[in-house]
């Protein structure tokens, strides 16, 4: 028996790291601490805490900490831990993408760029990160449209020139047609680019023009020419800013309801490159500088590119230890700055502003999908409430559905229900269908149901199908059903029924083409209704979703009937042959049902063995 009081006396006057866990032993949370004992001991001593974490200590039923030599090492320790387990009351971000960098291998006597994700310590030159590979594909696409360099991966030299040479888009390197030093010249204009550093890159193109048109030689000015105009747009499209100094990152962090959004600018040579925000929810009574620490440790540590300085717009806790870290990490100062004025502040302010027009913009989309389909449906009013349902089995056998739920335009996982078949026999997803919404409206029926508390909620302003037409007149079949039901109960108890007493929900059902995709939503008149792309990849998600939770399901019991079944007590039925009978016939019930002859077809089981196993059953 873990005695929390105990085991808090016993703590260390030491940085560390401590671990919360719950009663099944699940980490749920994850924290470090410059002395052990002062911090674990806060807890659960009666102080103003977060209801985050209130929530959290109510859970904890055991800690353990481990001792580290100085904070910095607490905070490595922290943020691996954090990553490795996901505990539910760590703010976490949620990042699995690896940024695209535009790589020019400068190592090369004629070096080519290109996109990557992998950083290499192998000489070459990256440049980004790039918010996404759209806006890295445009930059590398414009460079190649105005420097003849080499398009192919693999450089070796050939007996004649490609097809890029005779349309102006090489000039041929494979053939000697161009010297290194000239080459190089264009490579060296291409990196100023890509650092932003166009103004001087201009001013010499600007020279040879001028002296190229002293010369006569018109077509190498107009060349020139176009190209100044070029770089004079891609410059341009980068936001300018008024900070001096290279390689910062601003981050800023807005909030709106539940929702809370940190946005990152990619600041290189005085330019914005890019951008990123991350969302996150469940953190309304956190702290902002909580929050900031918590995601500069976790989007930064282990990079190997970082900007020189982090500018956000309050002071956090363990600044200095981050720093350390990080400077570490990178082999240079990396610095965490506050500005308190100019035009610093403005560009941190910035963020702030778009991470709140980002939330807002979401809050938009939301409604957007509700209203559009509220005119497609045809509907009276906003369907803030969606429930979709599918059916999953194999053969007739584990019969099972799903329901999913999206309110107020956003899919709600923990609002999703699963369904074992109780009735039908056999495969008849459509009677299966029937089955399940019937049982699930009763659940928010109050004449049917006067405990309205478990779990259900309100009934739902629009149900969704898996499948087309068979499915819609099952859904409403079973809306049908509980109608009668309503109508029966209170003939028995004497109640006058209205027409709000009833349950009228519209039916659409999600029919998928040929390649098992989402192709578009279907009324009760077999009429596929016109949707847009953006409803269509709501439709498609919350289609996926349910279709999970129902197939998940089904696995989980078909996994448990493998597990264990009426065939773990028949001698001579390992493992291997339990999981090739129940493969071939689907169920118990069904290996009772198939001839002793059918049974014997399996590798490894004789006549003899099989008559065993039909006794046995």
């Amino acid at each position: 028996m873990f005695d929390i009081e105990a085991e808090l006396k016993k703590l260390p006057k030491k940085p560390g790291v401590y671990i919360m866990h719950d009663k099944d032993d699940k980490i749920i949370y994850v924290g470090k601490a410059v002395v052990l004992r002062n911090r674990v001991r806060q807890y659960f001593r009666k102080n103003k805490k977060t209801k985050r974490i209130q929530n959290m200590v109510s859970l904890v039923d055991h800690f353990e900490y481990i001792v580290c030599d100085n904070e910095a090492e607490a905070l490595i320790l922290e943020c691996n831990l954090i990553k490795k387990n996901m505990p539910k009351f760590n703010v976490l971000l949620k990042d699995d993408k690896t940024y695209p960098y535009i790589k020019v291998n400068v190592k090369a006597d004629y070096p080519d760029l290109y996109i990557t994700r992998r950083i290499l310590n192998d000489g070459a030159r990256y440049f980004g990160p790039y918010a996404n590979s759209g806006s890295a594909k445009e930059m590398i696409e414009f460079i190649k449209s105005r420097y003849k360099i080499r398009q192919c991966r693999s450089f070796k030299y050939k007996d004649r020139p490609c097809l890029n040479y005779h349309i102006k888009k090489c000039m041929a390197p494979c053939m000697g047609y161009v010297s290194k030093e000239e080459y190089r010249k264009q490579i060296n204009q291409i990196i100023s680019i890509l650092e932003g550093k166009t103004d001087e890159l201009i001013k010499e193109l600007q020279k040879e023009m001028q002296e190229a048109s002293k010369n006569m030689e018109y077509e190498k000015a107009q060349d020139l020419r176009d190209k100044i105009y070029a770089i004079e747009r891609i410059s341009q499209k980068q936001k300018v800013s008024n900070i001096s100094e290279n390689d910062i990152d601003v981050i800023g962090l807005a909030r709106k309801d539940e929702e809370t959004c940190i946005e990152i600018f990619y600041v290189r040579n005085s330019k914005m490159v890019g951008r990123d925000h991350y969302i996150f929810k469940g953190l309304e009574d956190e702290e902002d500088s909580e929050i900031i620490s918590s995601f500069i440790k976790q989007y930064y540590m282990g990079r190997k590119i970082l900007p020189n300085k982090i500018m956000i717009k309050e002071e956090i806790e363990d600044k200095d230890a981050i720093e350390m870290l990080l400077t570490e990490q990178a082999g240079r100062k990396v610095e965490i700055k506050t500005p308190q004025k100019g035009e610093k502040l403005k560009f941190v302010e910035m963020a702030e502003n778009n991470a709140l027009i980002t939330l807002n913009n979401r809050e938009k989309e939301k409604y957007n999908i509700l209203a559009e389909l509220k005119e497609v449906l045809h509907l009276d009013k906003l369907p803030r409430k969606i429930e979709c349902y599918d059916i999953s089995n194999l053969s007739g056998t584990n019969m099972v559905a799903g329901m999913c739920v999206m309110l107020d335009g956003k899919i709600k996982k923990n609002m999703s229900r699963r369904f074992r078949i109780k009735d039908i026999i056999g495969q008849d997803d459509p009677k299966c269908m029937e089955e399940v919404v019937t049982r699930r409206l009763r659940h928010s029926v109050p004449i049917l149901n006067e405990d309205k508390n478990d779990g259900f909620g309100d009934l739902p302003d629009v149900i969704f199908a898996d499948g087309g037409i068979t499915q819609i007149r099952a859904t409403e079949q079973a809306i049908e059903n509980v109608n009668n039901e309503i109508r029966q109960k209170a003939k028995e108890r004497g109640i006058e029924l209205t027409q709000k007493d009833m349950v009228n929900i519209a039916v659409f059902g999600m029919v998928k083409n040929d390649k098992h995709q989402t192709r578009a939503l279907m009324n009760d008149k077999r009429e596929e209704l016109e949707i847009s792309q953006t409803l269509l990849n709501t439709i498609t998600m919350f289609q996926d979703a349910v279709h999970d939770t129902a197939i998940g399901y089904h696995k989980k019991l078909r996994d448990e009937e493998v597990t264990k079944s009426a065939l773990d007590n028949i001698k001579g039925i390992g493992v291997v042959k339990k999981v090739e009978l129940l493969k071939k016939f689907g169920s118990v019930d069904k290996i009772k049902q198939a001839t002793v002859e059918e049974i014997a077809e399996l590798k490894g089981i004789n006549l003899e063995l099989a008559q065993k196993i039909k006794d046995e059953l």
